[in-house]
């Protein structure tokens, strides 16, 4: 069932001040990274997600699945931590949104597990 929100003015700055959000820059790189993908056929979708102080930006092969890969940014005060992960798998972690990004530089695989 949907969830409806209240969008008035008052309900929103009350309850966005401990919420996390990707600012621009962050979404530039990883609009960036997104696009390249999709310009080989890896990636086709992505949905960003905000979980109060943690907002996600997910990847998907197809519209349908799971998400493949997700970039979390976590926030407590000013202090942001971004973690990639595949699936439940946490891949990489850092206070830089560059350096987890670079995750990404290499080409990723699969690989099937017995």
């Amino acid at each position: 069932m949907a969830t409806l929100l209240d969008l008035s003015i008052g309900q929103n700055r009350k309850s966005g001040r401990n919420r996390t959000f990707f600012n621009r820059q962050e979404l530039r790189q990883l609009l960036e990274v997104y696009s390249r993908r999709v310009a080989t056929g890896e990636w086709r979708d992505y949905a960003i997600d905000d979980q109060g102080n943690t907002a996600v930006f997910s990847v998907f092969r197809h519209s349908y699945d799971a998400p493949l890969f997700s970039v979390a940014k976590s926030s407590s005060g000013k202090d942001s931590t971004f973690t990639v992960f595949h699936g439940k798998q946490k891949l990489k972690q850092h206070q830089s949104l560059d350096k987890v990004l670079k995750v990404f530089d290499s080409p990723l695989r699969l690989i099937a597990t017995r």
